[in-house]
This record gives C-alpha cells, structure tokens and sequence, in this order.
C-alpha cells in the first residue's frame, strides 16, 4: 500500500490573463523531481463570469519543451495555435497541446461564453517531455466528452473517466508520449474504492469537491493535493461525502530540468536558446483575428 508523502493546500489566487483564476497546486520551480513526469497544475476558479462583449482569456504566449493539458468542468475556452490547431474546448472536455520544439497560442473565452457568462472551472496541467522529445513537432488533440471512456467502481461506487493511460483494461484516447494514467474520478458518499498502479511510478491526487480518506488513515480535503509514495502498487480511498478528484500516475522522467517561464528544457543554455527563437519568430506567429480550423461561435 502507498503511503502519503506530502498534502498540500492551496495557494493564493492570481490571474492569468483576465480570464484565469488560477491557484497554482505545485509548479516545477519547486516540484520537478517529485512530480516528474508533471510539471505543474494550475486550478481555475470556480468563478462565476458576467456577461461581456470582449472576450477574456490570455493572448499569444510561447511554449517549448513540454506538454499542456487543460480539462473542462464549466465554461469554454477557444484555442488557436501558430502549427494550425486549434478548437473549443467544452465542460467534459480536454484540450492536450504538444508545445514540442515550440508554439505560439492563445486561449480565450469563446465568443458563446463570452456572450452568456456563467460558472467556470478548469484544470491546466503541464507534462514533461524527454530530451528526444523536445524538439517533436508541435500537435494538438482535441479530447470531446463523448471520446473520453467512463467506468463505473465497483458497487455503485462511482465512476473513473480515462484521460489517458488506461484503467480496468479500458484506455483513454490521449495520445502520450510517456507512460502515464490520467484518471478523473468520482466518488460517491461512504464508497471505497481500491486503484492498482505500476510500481515506482509518481503518484498523486488532486481533490476538486469533497473529502476523501487514504487507506492509511490521513485524509485530503477540497482543493488539496496528495502526493503518494512511488514505492507500492495499490492506494485506496474512502469518499466522506460525494467527491471528485484528479489522479496523476506516470513513470518519472530521470533527467535534469531547466525551466524559465513558458520553456522547460534540460540546461540553462537550451532556455536561453528558446528565449532567443521566440523573441525572432523562430516559434511561429499567430495573425490577428484569424479563426482557428472548425472553430465557431
């Protein structure tokens, strides 16, 4: 059995953009090795937006070297990238960005959102990728609700969504390019569930609602994370009351990180390189007001 290494609370709230909430749950800067293969999660909302005329969201930003993986609880985010990809990413959605070798994107609130307002909540989560996968050309998976599996625990337990990975024998459609489990759990009230996991894999969980308990008796309550021994190969979980969580399972990446921002690389010199290609548009750009590929109100 797993034992817990770290609960964290969460931080503070800042913006990013005007159309992020965002708490930031653990970050590379701090969490790199102990998080490998995940770099970091950032918490938006829940926040309840007002009707508006001007879109929110974050204008066009740099990535390389890594991945970014937004999942949608409310509200929607339009996307667009400078390697063409782009979509909107609905409640039930995800968004799985390969920055790669390098990418220009923004995302904004869609233009129905936009118009209509309402809750908003999501989860953005930066993956690792190896050195060899660094430079892979950027790509884009847009992950409907309807391609996401779900399975149901046993005894009317609850239900696990399969991201990526796989769980029980069923797989999630996100293409990785490391071994990992994304699994978007939900419990319901008094139920135990027990997970199997690969041995010596990182292990965390992420609670959004509720409260659960480890079968080794400490408990992580809304808003916080728990990060589990990568010795042992089963966790269990006891929901107090109807909960849902986020776990995070993947085979850590055993090289040296180097990040600076929107760059994660493995030394200072490949940052500073990838400062240098984004300032001269090595990245790619992104023209003014261009719609992304299937993209609508």
């Amino acid at each position: 059995m797993k034992k817990l290494l770290l609960l964290r609370k969460t931080g503070e709230f800042h913006w990013v953009g005007d159309g992020f909430p965002v708490r930031t749950i653990f970050s590379y800067d701090r969490d790199a090795e102990a998080l490998s293969p995940f770099l970091l999660l950032d918490y938006a909302g829940p926040e309840t937006f007002a009707p508006s005329e001007k879109p929110r969201g974050v204008g066009p930003h740099p990535h390389r070297g890594f991945e970014t993986v937004t999942i949608a609880y409310s509200g929607e985010i339009e996307h667009r990238d400078s390697a063409g990809g782009g979509g909107i990413i609905r409640p039930g959605g995800v968004q799985w960005m390969t920055a790669g070798s390098g990418i220009v994107h923004e995302e904004m609130h869609s233009a129905r959102y936009t118009r209509e307002g309402g809750p908003f909540e999501m989860i953005q989560l930066w993956v690792n990728l190896t050195a060899a996968d660094k430079n892979a050309a950027p790509a884009y998976q847009n992950i409907t609700e309807a391609d996401i599996p779900s399975v149901s625990l046993s005894c009317g337990g609850g239900r696990v969504r399969v991201i990526a990975g796989n769980f029980l024998g069923t797989p999630g459609p996100a293409r990785t390019h490391s071994p990992m489990n994304i699994w978007d759990v939900y419990l319901n009230a008094g139920a135990r569930a027990v997970f199997s996991v690969p041995e010596g894999w990182t292990t965390a969980l992420f609670v959004r609602k509720g409260q659960t308990r480890l079968g080794t008796g400490e408990s992580a309550g809304e808003a916080q994370l728990a990060l589990l021994s990568r010795e042992g190969s089963t966790f269990a979980l006891e929901a107090a009351g109807d909960t849902a969580l986020l776990i995070l399972n993947g085979e850590p990446i055993r090289e040296p990180a180097a990040g600076y921002g929107p760059f994660v690389m493995n030394t200072k010199a490949e940052i500073a390189q990838a400062i240098d290609d984004y300032r001269n548009g090595r990245m790619g750009r992104l023209t003014a007001n261009a719609k992304a590929p299937g993209t609508h109100a």
